[in-house]
């Protein structure tokens, strides 16, 4: 065997171990339900920032901008986009990025934003990059494939210090970070080892971006460059003993899908609530299958919207709601999404997409369905200006505390939607 392929060898070793290891951002990011439901929020998120900069309503300052409110959703995708805000942050002391003060580059932003967002093809996402990047905005670099990601998982990568560390620790490269020309070539790489790992990765770059994400911070150790069998069966010891310390961290992922249980079980509270009051009732399409007490979450509701959801401009938003209540005439009579733990950002993001790309809504209500303890950041979150319209909307937060001491008896006496919304609160 060459050299080369023990390499490779040892490189699929690494994938197949960081796939199995629970607290990998395979099991706790990539495979998460929530991810999914998150793009076409920040994918209408981004198309609100580029509407803003056309119409020179964008301002002049990040704090409070729809893309301060959008980047932050990115943020708190879990930890492969922890501090990914940071690039966007205004540096007084050097006025960057310098898309706040000067209209050029903002108007020359919001175009690449425009054009990655309508183009459909690798080439013409790399020429959008190619123009700003000849601009030299200053402190405008790479942090913005994080929203190219969003909208183009197949062939844009994510981009943060860690997955430049990993890459570099994985091929023996030397890209370097705040340049878009580097971007470009380690993205040319990440599509190779995609390409040659496809069987144990996906289509979906946010995988490769995870495997070197963890190399990167240091979880898991990238294959030496030495195919010595000395180098090769110290490296495979040092693979065990990771695996052996992961189980220090079965406390926090335990806490993490404790939270996703909770969610399913206030899913199933309306589940039950809606079908008791003589609702249809829709469940999030990939939520659907998850297990609740001794069943699948969509026991005994629709596994079909009705037409005129389904040819509705928001329709692919629409079947990502928590759970819908739909009435004889085929209407959503209620919206609820569920936020245990999940940013309150997307949440509202999705309802906003809803409610903005049809009429669908309008004959009952839209609810935020969260624990009772997290109602201020809830109205906090309320009165961004990217969230203006909500008022308009009538959105209503519904504290679990409520939902679970009234629940029974809405459904023994209540009729339509006049108990969920006597204990819900306008927001």
């Amino acid at each position: 065997m060459s050299k080369g392929a023990e390499l490779t060898d040892l490189l699929r070793v690494l994938i197949e171990r960081w796939r199995e290891d629970p607290g990998s951002t395979y099991r706790t990011w990539f495979l998460w339900d929530e991810r999914l439901k998150n793009f076409r929020s920040i994918r209408r998120g981004i198309e609100q920032v580029v509407e803003e900069i056309e119409a020179s309503t964008f301002g002049n300052v990040y704090k409070g901008s729809s893309l301060e409110t959008i980047v932050g959703s990115i943020a708190e995708q879990r930890q492969i986009f922890k501090g990914a805000d940071h690039a966007f942050l205004w540096k007084p002391k050097l006025r960057i990025p310098d898309i706040y003060e000067n209209s050029g580059n903002q108007r020359a932003f919001g175009r690449l934003l425009h054009h990655c967002s309508c183009c459909s093809t690798e080439q013409e996402l790399v020429d959008g990059i190619e123009t700003i990047d000849r601009l030299a905005i200053k402190g405008l670099g790479p942090a913005v494939a994080n929203l190219l990601y969003f909208l183009h998982p197949t062939l844009m990568p994510p981009f943060n210090t860690a997955i430049v560390n990993g890459f570099n620790a994985v091929t023996g490269s030397k890209v370097k970070l705040g340049r878009w020309d580097q971007y470009l070539a380690m993205r040319r790489g990440i599509l190779e080892l995609n390409r040659s790992y496809r069987d144990l990765l996906s289509n979906d770059l946010g995988a490769i971006a995870g495997f070197l994400f963890d190399v990167g911070t240091g979880r898991f150790t990238a294959p030496p460059a030495g195919t010595s069998d000395s180098a090769k069966d110290a490296w495979l010891s040092e693979l065990s003993k990771a695996r052996e310390s992961a189980k220090r961290l079965e406390a926090p992922i335990a806490v993490a899908r404790e939270n996703d249980l909770t969610h399913t079980e206030v899913q199933a509270w309306l589940r039950d609530l809606g079908l008791a009051l003589g609702y249809r009732v829709w469940i999030a399409a990939n939520d659907r299958g998850r297990p609740y007490n001794g069943a699948t979450l969509a026991a005994g509701c629709i596994d079909r919207l009705p037409p005129s959801v389904e040819e509705a401009a928001g329709a692919e938003s629409i079947r990502l709601i928590d759970v819908l209540w739909i009435d004889a005439a085929s209407r959503v009579t209620a919206a609820f999404e569920v936020e245990h733990t999940t940013s309150i950002y997307s949440g509202i993001v999705r309802m906003l997409d809803l409610a903005l790309s049809s009429d669908l809504h309008a004959t009952g209500g839209l609810f935020l369905v969260a624990p009772d303890g997290r109602e201020n950041e809830v109205r906090n979150q309320l009165r961004r200006p990217a969230f203006s319209r909500v008022a308009d909307l009538q959105v209503r937060f519904l504290p679990y505390g409520e939902l679970e001491r009234n629940k029974d008896a809405i459904a023994r006496f209540g009729t339509g939607m006049k108990g969920i919304e006597a204990i819900a609160r306008l927001l």
